[in-house]
């Protein structure tokens, strides 16, 4: 097991979990978690329909199938992101309200909540590259030195993909609270 490969990849998942979460401007990803009923099974909302920002305050998602809007606006607003759909028949149109304090206040927090799930991740990570170095110690594979050195390693890897989700954490919240 690559354990930098692996915590790369926790650090990439949690940067796409802070895509969903909203900003002052429209961005597609905020709908990215939607999952649509369609046809009995839960489908993404992006496998149903074209997904784009004609402006900065506005989301336009354009169905594949007509016959799915009134789902897709059912998943839209039963959705905890707030969002109000206004649909002319071909596509459905967002506008996304500018951030209130108290919200923005709201989305930090969130920011935060989905940064230390990711800080959990490295962490398991490490506790499981830890134990495999412990048990090979243990059955004679590496001395008590190597072992030491290895842990040492696995340790400066999560210091160093912690600070790294630190540093994405600060960029989302400096985006959030951008007026």
């Amino acid at each position: 097991m690559d354990i930098e490969a692996s915590m790369r990849k926790s650090l990439d998942a949690t940067q796409r979990t802070f895509n969903t979460i909203r900003t002052g401007r429209a961005n597609p990803s905020l709908l990215d978690k939607i999952q649509v009923e369609y046809y009995g099974s839960d489908t993404p909302l992006k496998s149903l329909a074209n997904l784009s920002t004609p402006d900065s305050q506005t989301i336009q998602i354009q169905p594949f199938d007509t016959s799915a809007m009134a789902v897709i606006e059912k998943a839209i607003s039963m959705s905890d992101l707030g969002l109000t759909c206004n649909n002319d028949g071909k596509v459905i149109r967002i506008n996304i309200p500018p951030l209130t304090e108290d919200r923005r206040k709201e989305l930090c927090k969130l920011a935060a909540k989905y940064a230390e799930e990711g800080k959990v991740a490295l962490r398991n990570i490490r506790r499981d590259a830890i134990d495999k170095v412990k048990k090979q110690e243990k059955d004679g594979e590496l001395s008590e030195d190597q072992s030491r050195d290895e842990q040492d390693k696995v340790q400066k890897l999560t210091d160093k993909f912690i600070a790294e989700l630190e540093k994405q954490l600060a960029e989302k919240e400096a985006d959030i609270l951008k007026v």
